[in-house]
């Protein structure tokens, strides 16, 4: 069963977004999404100060299995990303929602989000694609 905190924001690729104290937003993967993966061995990060439109491809992933695109969640510019990973990409496979958190975003409007599915929403996507 895959972990889905209720404090974050979810998209059907897969992707989360916490939204942050000062408006920024993190984005990363979620737990089901690092498991269908497997171990992750590099990651391709975004640019930063790269502006993104809303459901853009931004990176890539590559597991011992595959190859994903990341997509933003959101439209905005890019405000730093996980350099950690550069060196640790498997941090994603034991923290998705911590220490495996891929990009920050300072997000075109806070209303953004909106679009975007609660975790109960997730939890039934997740569910749906287990069965």
């Amino acid at each position: 069963m895959s972990n889905t905190p209720n404090e974050l924001f979810y998209t059907k690729s897969h992707e989360w977004v916490r939204i942050e104290d000062d408006g920024t937003f993190t984005i990363g993967i979620s737990d089901h999404a690092q498991a269908l993966l497997g171990d992750i061995v590099y990651i391709e990060l975004p640019e930063v100060d790269s502006e993104l439109d809303a459901e853009q491809d931004c990176a890539v992933i590559e597991s011992v299995k595959a190859a994903s695109d990341l997509y933003t969640p959101v439209a905005g510019t890019v405000i730093a990303v996980n350099e950690e990973l550069e060196d640790a990409p498997e941090t994603i496979n034991g923290d998705a929602y911590g220490e495996g958190w891929i990009f920050k975003l300072q997000p075109t409007s806070l209303d953004s989000v909106k679009g975007l599915m609660q975790a109960e929403e997730y939890s039934a996507l997740v569910a749906e694609d287990d069965e």
